[in-house]
């Protein structure tokens, strides 16, 4: 397995300034990503992601899952959800991206995006379960997709091409003072999952 990409600097900053955001490239060979894609899609809990929007209930065609150490909450869009426990599968990327990104996670959210019309608005990952400029990991499997960054005060917009296998990692104060979001594309026909692995707060 390639822990990093020979034509990626991982040490480079994406970011012009507050926050942090490293590409690794593609971190897994292509037959390991390949293999990895298709467990990832038979094998997932998936389930219609929802959010509360006005208090209006809405149903996306995205699909998500939400797994980790053990049966954590998590609040997003107003809708909380409890996580399943790791799978072998799982746990094996996990193990791979602690490696890559010399950090450590208790839970992932998963996303499906099943072609290039399915994406995310701008949002940033600050919800209170979350740790504090906690890591953020972002791995990407099957449709190569572009993924933009903009800043929340001046609107300085940053964009990168997430590729097959590939790892980013936001961390710092990024989520503080940057948006981001994968604009959705006529272009793509074939699916995307998302892995992003992150640290919750202990719940008791």
């Amino acid at each position: 397995m390639d822990l990093f990409s020979l034509h990626t600097n991982a040490q480079k900053n994406w970011l012009p300034k507050e926050g942090e955001v490293n590409y690794h490239g593609a971190i897994f060979k292509t037959d390991l990503a390949q293999q990895y894609f298709t467990q990832l899609l038979e094998e997932i809990k998936w389930e219609h992601d929802q959010s509360l929007i006005f208090g209006k209930l809405i149903t996306t065609k995205r699909k998500v899952a939400w797994y980790a150490d053990k049966a954590y909450s998590y609040t997003y869009s107003k809708i909380t959800k409890t996580a399943l426990i790791w799978s072998p599968l799982l746990l094996n990327i996990k193990n791979s991206v602690e490696k890559a990104s010399g950090e450590t996670y208790n839970a992932c959210l998963l996303n499906l995006y099943h072609n290039g019309n399915e994406g995310m608005g701008w949002h940033s990952d600050g919800e209170k379960d979350l740790k504090k400029n906690g890591a953020i990991a972002s791995v990407s499997f099957g449709a190569e997709r572009k993924f933009t960054f903009k800043h929340k005060e001046d609107k300085q917009i940053v964009g990168l091409q997430l590729e097959h296998g590939s790892l980013l990692v936001m961390k710092g104060s990024t989520q503080s003072h940057w948006l981001h979001r994968l604009p959705p594309t006529t272009k793509i026909e074939t699916p995307r999952i998302n892995l992003t692995f992150r640290t919750i707060v202990r719940q008791d």
